[in-house]
C-alpha cells in the first residue's frame, strides 16, 4: 500500500466538509455577504473631505476590503476544486453562481473606493499620504485612483456589473461546461478508449507515434465539428469587452492586461523585440529534434514527443520523490513546505476521466492553505506540472505575512515562482543525469518550455491583437478565425513548425478568461524574470532563499520594474536584462545541439 503522503486524491474537506454541500461552506458565504454589507454601509457612508479623520477612514475601508477579499479568494477557490474534480457537479454549480453574485458586488464596491479616491483634491490627497497613516497601501492607494478617473457614472457602472455576472462571465463558464462535457475517441495498442480533452492531450507526449498522431487527428476534428459554437463564444467575450472599452474611452485593448499587470507598455515591447532577435537557436533546435525523429521538419504533433523510449513513465511516487529531492536543495523553507503540501492532502493529481482540463494553483488565504489541480499522465512534462504548481503554492505560502490588500499580485510575478521552482528541477536532473541519453531527454524538456514562451506564447499575443483589432469592425468568422491562427504561428515559429492546430484558438482557454484578456505574455514576462532571478540564486547558494522570499512578499504592492530594480538591481526596460534570459536559453540549445550530434 503506498505511504499516504502520496495519495494522488487531495482533501478538501480540511477546509470545508462535505463538499459542495458543505454546511461549514455555507456558514463561510454567510459570515462573507455580512462582512460585505458592512463595507457597503460604511462605504456609503464615506464622504471624502478636508476632515482630519479622512486618511483613518480610509485605512479602516482598506483593511475592510482586505479581510473581504480573503473570505471571498478561500470562496472562490473552494468552488474552483469542487468543480475541477467533478465539472458536472449541479449543486457546486449553483454555488458558483451564488459567490459570481457576491464577487459582483465587492468589485461594485472596489469601484465605487476608486471612484471617491479620484474624486479628492490633489493638494489633500498628498496631505493624505504625508500623513503616512496609509504608507503600507500607498501604491495600491495611487493604483486605485489612477484607475477610477476612467470610471463610468455610478448608475452605469452599477448596470455593468450586473451585466457582466450575468452575461460576460457566464459565456466563460459555459466554454468550460462545454469543453468538460468533450469525449475523444482514442485507440491505444488496439484497444479504443474514451478520453476527456484533458487526458487526449496529454497522449501528445505519448511514446508511440502512432497514438500521438492519433489523438492530434481526434482533437482536430473535434475542434472543426464544434468551431461554430466556439466562435461564437470568444466574439460575444471579446465584444462586451470592446463595448465596456468603448464606454470608458479606451482605445488600446492592452492598456488593461498592462495596467493589470503592472508592466509598462515600453517593458512590454522591449520584452518582445529582445525575444523575436533570439528565436534562431530554437528553430536549430526545432529542426534537430525533426532530425532525430527521422523528419524534415517537425510537425506540431511530434513536439511533444519524448527523444528516448526509455522514459516511458515515471509513477507519482518516483514524481513527489524527485521533486522533493531537487526542490530542497534550494532552501530550507521550499523544502519543508513541500514536504508539507503531499503530507496534507493539498495535490489532486489522479488519472480519471471527468476531470477538468486545466491544471492550476488554488490559493485559501484565510487558512493559509493551497490546493494543485492536474491529471497525472506518468511524464516528465507532468513532474514540471506538478513542479510548477508548488511554485504558485509556495509563492502564496510566502505571502502569508502580508495583509490581505497587499496580497494580490499580477500574473506577470504569479509565474517567477512557478518557472523558478521548474529552473531548479530542470538544473538537477541535468546535473545528475548519468548518460548522454538522459541528458538529452531533459534538455528536450527543458527547451520545449523555452519555446512555448518565445514561440507558442507570442503566436498567442500576436493572434489575440489581431483579433481584437478586426473584432472593433464586427463579428469575425470562423474561417477568419483559422486564418488568423495560422499566420500568428508562422510568425511566432517563424516557420519552423509545420502542421500546427489552426484551431489553438479553440482549445486555448486562456482566450475565453474573463477576468484577464491577453492571458499570455506574463507567461513570457515571468519565464524571462525567473531566469533572471535564478541565476542570482545560483550564484548565492542556499542563502539566497530569504532574499527570494522577501521578492515574492513585495510582488502585490509594487510594479514589476519597482520589484526588479530593489530586489535585482536591474532595469526591465532595458534589453539587456532580457538578454540575460535568452542567453542561458542558448547555451541549452548549444548543449543540445553537441550531445544530439554526438550520439
Amino acid at each position: 500500500m503506498a505511504d499516504a503522503k502520496y495519495q494522488e486524491v487531495w482533501n478538501l474537506g480540511s477546509l470545508f466538509q462535505g463538499g459542495s454541500n458543505s454546511r461549514p461552506f455555507q456558514a463561510h458565504l454567510g459570515k462573507l455577504r455580512a462582512k460585505l454589507a458592512k463595507l457597503e454601509h460604511d462605504l456609503g457612508n464615506f464622504t471624502p473631505s478636508q476632515a482630519n479623520d479622512t486618511s483613518g477612514w480610509i485605512l479602516e475601508l482598506l483593511n475592510q476590503i482586505g479581510k473581504v477579499r480573503e473570505y471571498l479568494s478561500q470562496a472562490k477557490s473552494f468552488i474552483t476544486c469542487i468543480l475541477a474534480q467533478d465539472p458536472k457537479d449541479q449543486s457546486a454549480g449553483s454555488l458558483q453562481g451564488d459567490v459570481e453574485y457576491i464577487s459582483a458586488r465587492f468589485e461594485s464596491v472596489l469601484l465605487r473606493m476608486k471612484s471617491s479616491l479620484a474624486s479628492i483634491e490633489e493638494k489633500f490627497w498628498q496631505e493624505i499620504l504625508d500623513k503616512g497613516r496609509v504608507s503600507n497601501y500607498e501604491f495600491i492607494l495611487k493604483e486605485w485612483r489612477r484607475n477610477g478617473k476612467t470610471q463610468l457614472s455610478k448608475k452605469e457602472e452599477s448596470l455593468l456589473t450586473n451585466l457582466t455576472a450575468d452575461g460576460y462571465h457566464s459565456w466563460g463558464a459555459f466554454y468550460k461546461a462545454l469543453i468538460n462535457d468533450l469525449s475523444i475517441h482514442v485507440s491505444i495498442e488496439g484497444e479504443q478508449n474514451e478520453l476527456s480533452i484533458g487526458q487526449a492531450i496529454n497522449l501528445r507526449s505519448h511514446p508511440d507515434e502512432k497514438v500521438r498522431k492519433d489523438a492530434h487527428e481526434a482533437l482536430e476534428q473535434t475542434w472543426t465539428e464544434k468551431e461554430d459554437l466556439f466562435a461564437r463564444i470568444l466574439n460575444h467575450i471579446a465584444g462586451f469587452r470592446l463595448q465596456v472599452y468603448r464606454k470608458r474611452g479606451i482605445e488600446d485593448v492592452l492598456e488593461e492586461p498592462l495596467r493589470d499587470n503592472r508592466i509598462k507598455q515600453e517593458t512590454l515591447q522591449t520584452m518582445w523585440h529582445a525575444v523575436h532577435k533570439n528565436k534562431q537557436p530554437l528553430i536549430a533546435y526545432l529542426n534537430e529534434k525533426a532530425r532525430i525523429l527521422g523528419k524534415t521538419k517537425l510537425e506540431a504533433y511530434q513536439f511533444w514527443a519524448p527523444l528516448t523510449k526509455s522514459k516511458k513513465r515515471v509513477s507519482y511516487r518516483e514524481a513527489v520523490d524527485f521533486v522533493l529531492e531537487h526542490l530542497g536543495r534550494f532552501g530550507p523553507e521550499l523544502e519543508n513546505f513541500v514536504r508539507g503540501a503531499f503530507e496534507q492532502g493539498w495535490v489532486e493529481a489522479e488519472d480519471r476521466p471527468n476531470k477538468s482540463v486545466v491544471a492550476f494553483c488554488a490559493g485559501f488565504p484565510l487558512t493559509e492553505e493551497s490546493r494543485i489541480f492536474m491529471t497525472y499522465g506518468g511524464t516528465f512534462k507532468d513532474v514540471l506540472t506538478l513542479t510548477h504548481e508548488l511554485g504558485h503554492a509556495f509563492h502564496n505560502h510566502a505571502m502569508k505575512q502580508v495583509d490581505g490588500m497587499n496580497k494580490q499580485y499580477p500574473m506577470s510575478l504569479a509565474e517567477t515562482a512557478s518557472t523558478f521552482a521548474e529552473m531548479i528541477i530542470f538544473d538537477a536532473a541535468i546535473k545528475a543525469a548519468d548518460s548522454k541519453e538522459e541528458k538529452l531527454f531533459l534538455l528536450d524538456e527543458k527547451l520545449k518550455r523555452s519555446v512555448m514562451n518565445f514561440m507558442n506564447i507570442h503566436s498567442r499575443f500576436l493572434f489575440e491583437k489581431k483579433f481584437y483589432q478586426e473584432r472593433k469592425k464586427g463579428t469575425v468568422p470562423v474561417g477568419r478565425l483559422n486564418e488568423l491562427m495560422e499566420e500568428a504561428m508562422n510568425k511566432g515559429y517563424q516557420g519552423s513548425l509545420e502542421g500546427g492546430s489552426v484551431h489553438s484558438w479553440i482549445w486555448t482557454p486562456h482566450f475565453y478568461i474573463t477576468n484577464s484578456p491577453f492571458y499570455n505574455f506574463p507567461y513570457t514576462f515571468g519565464y524571462l524574470f525567473s531566469l533572471g532571478l535564478y541565476a542570482k540564486a545560483k550564484e548565492s547558494g542556499k542563502a539566497f532563499e530569504q532574499a527570494y522570499l522577501a521578492l515574492l512578499r513585495d510582488s502585490g504592492r509594487m510594479s514589476a520594474e519597482q520589484l526588479a530594480a530593489k530586489h535585482l538591481g536591474e532595469d526591465i526596460t532595458s534589453e539587456t536584462f532580457w538578454e540575460k534570459g535568452l542567453e542561458m536559453c542558448r547555451k541549452d540549445v548549444e548543449e543540445y545541439l553537441w550531445l544530439a550530434r554526438s550520439m
